[in-house]
Formats: C-alpha cells, structure tokens, sequence
C-alpha cells in the first residue's frame, strides 16, 4: 500500500497466501519499496476487530493449524468469539439458519475438495456440487450476474439470498459476516498427533503437479485460516473426517447439543 508517497505495512500475522506464487511478507514489500526508494515505515497493530476483536480465538486458530509454534491447544470462551463443532453437515446448516431467524447473518463455506460445475444457463438449477452423504449444496456463483436468485460472486456475503450455496476462499476471502460455517474436507486430516494434508483431494485447479508439496501444505492450511476467520459473532465447524471430528470436539469443550451458543 502506498500511502503519501509512503509504502506502509500493517500485519503482525504470518503471510497467508492461497494460491502458488502469491507474496506480501513484510520483508518483500520493504525490498520491492527499496527497490522503487519509496520509504517503508511498518506499523505494528496492537488490536484487530475481526472475529469479534478476539485476539485469543485467532491465536486458537493460527495455533490449531499448525502456522504458529506449539501445536492446538483447547479453546477457552473469551467472551468475544463463539466457537462449535457440529457432526454433521445438516446440523451446522440447521444452526446457522437458527442465527438468521434471530436477525443474524450467517455463510457456509468449505475447503475446494469438489469439482466445481460450470454455471447453469438462467432458470436452472445451480448444481450441488458440494456433496457430503445425503446433503448436497451447489458453490456459490463465479460470475458478475444473478443465476436462478442466487447472487453474484461479489455479493454472496452480503446479500441475504447468499445462504445456501457454499462459499470458497476465493469468494470468502476479504469479507466477514456474523456466523461462519466451515467445512473442513479431506484435504486436511488430523492423524494421530498431526495434521495431514492431501493434495489429492484438493480440486483447486491452482495445484499443479509443480507445486512443491511443501507449498500446497502451506496453502490449504492458510486456506483454512481465511476460512476460519470470516465469522464476527461466532464460528461453527464441521470435518468431513471422523478423526478430524474427534480432535475437534476434544479441542472445543461443550458441543453444540451440550451448550447451545447464545443468540
């Protein structure tokens, strides 16, 4: 960003990159404004407001996919951030369409383990391309227009008619509404004592085979952390892997039976 002639950085995060070749650490803006002898002045922030202002759940969640030292740890409520783990993808919609009748917004969105449908021609049907078991929701729209009254890509976040299709990073990504719901698919699994992530059952056509794998374990973990961070109210999560459930629900005391989040 340049501000007066002045190139100024403002992230305390690591970089959180989703596609290869994607860049914006501290040190390569400061050496491509060197480059250009435009002054460089970095600006720690000491507070953040997304996610309800909880610095604790997005450490939670830097800390649960493993892009910071020290491994998951339990989620402690802090007041700011709600946090549920549901078992099964209808139990997460059911929920999240509860928050709307309580004057909430509320999205779904997952990791880009399903082939994605070309768009219908007007009056169709959108394909349910996300299938789990005997639930199926289509993506949201790719284009800059409305098929069958559901929004364009720009406006899946914000308009109401967005719910029911199933947001991916790159639509997600940038925005916040007030309860998120994240699909965790079989690209990232929890096994034994780690994460394991499959390139294999990741669609992302960005993924080539000369992606280093190296590169595509970065990049699916940070997808999930823009994911994960989307919600302002609260967030609920599902995994489309029994282990993963079992970590989840070991991490995050109080199911959403046991202790229904507040509305």
């Amino acid at each position: 960003m340049t501000v007066h002639g002045k190139c100024r950085r403002t992230q305390t995060c690591p970089a959180s990159g989703v596609r290869p070749g994607e860049m914006g650490t501290v040190a390569e803006i400061k050496a491509a404004a060197a480059k250009r002898g435009i002054p460089c002045s970095v600006v720690p922030l000491d507070s953040q407001f997304r996610c309800g202002g909880s610095d604790a759940y997005l450490r939670w969640v830097v800390r649960l996919l493993g892009l910071e030292p020290g491994g998951p740890v339990a989620w402690e409520p802090d007041g700011r951030m709600q946090l549920l783990v549901a078992e099964s993808p209808q139990e997460m919609e059911a929920f999240l369409q509860a928050r709307r009748t309580h004057d909430y917004g509320a999205r779904m969105s997952a990791g880009y383990c399903w082939p994605w449908s070309p768009e219908p021609k007007p009056g169709d049907p959108l394909p349910p391309d996300v299938v789990i078991g005997d639930w199926a929701r289509p993506w949201n729209l790719r284009g800059d227009r409305s098929v069958s009254g559901a929004p364009p890509a720009a406006l899946w976040a914000t308009d109401p008619a967005g719910f029911g299709q199933v947001g991916c990073v790159y639509t997600a990504q940038g925005f916040e509404y007030d309860w998120s719901g994240v699909i965790i698919g079989p690209d990232l699994v929890w096994r034994g004592d780690r994460w394991i992530t499959d390139r294999t059952a990741s669609k992302d056509l960005v993924f080539r085979r000369s992606t280093p794998a190296t590169d595509v374990d970065r990049l699916i973990r940070n997808t999930y952390k823009v994911l994960l961070t989307r919600g302002m109210v609260g967030t609920i999560v599902y995994s489309t892997d029994p282990e993963t459930r079992e970590k989840l629900r070991d991490l995050v005391r109080g199911g959403l039976q046991r202790q229904p989040a507040q509305v």
